[in-house]
This record gives C-alpha cells, sequence and structure tokens, in this order.
C-alpha cells in the first residue's frame, strides 16, 4: 500500500513539474521579450536625453553663452571687415 502511494505522489509531482515547465517561456519568447524590452528602454533613454538637451538648450548658462559667441564672432567679422576695406 505504502508503495502505491508512493508511486501516486511522485506521479503527481511529475505532473506539477512538466505543468509548470511547459508554463515557462520557450527560448525564441525570451529572446523576443527581450528584444523588445531592449527597444522600449531605447525609447525611453532617446525620450530622455532629448527632454534633457531640450532644458540644457533653454538654460540660463547656454542662452548667455550662445550670446557671447555670437557677440564674439560679429567682433571678428566687424574686425575682418575693417581690415580688408
Amino acid at each position: 500500500m505504502k508503495l502505491y502511494l508512493a508511486v501516486a505522489v511522485l506521479v503527481l509531482a511529475f505532473v506539477a513539474y512538466t505543468a509548470a515547465e511547459a508554463q515557462e517561456d520557450t527560448i525564441e519568447q525570451r529572446f523576443t521579450k527581450f528584444g523588445e524590452q531592449m527597444t522600449e528602454m531605447g525609447r525611453s533613454l532617446a525620450e530622455k536625453a532629448k527632454t534633457s538637451f531640450e532644458g540644457f538648450q533653454s538654460s540660463d548658462i547656454a542662452v548667455s553663452s550662445k550670446n557671447w559667441f555670437q557677440e564674439q564672432l560679429e567682433s571678428i567679422k566687424a574686425k575682418f571687415e575693417e581690415i580688408t576695406q
């Protein structure tokens, strides 16, 4: 009687193991899911970088630096025109 009980328990354990194994993703599904996660991470990273770059462009330091460089360029152009005339 104990042997039948042990065999029944082993069969139930085997069925539970194969059912759990069947629920796991295949290698192809895992690669597909990984690819989708990487694509989503790339999109998220690109969006964050774009937002950060736009924020930097409108910051006081960036605006004042841009204006300073433009003034210096205009000054150099004016001096160059004076020299060539």
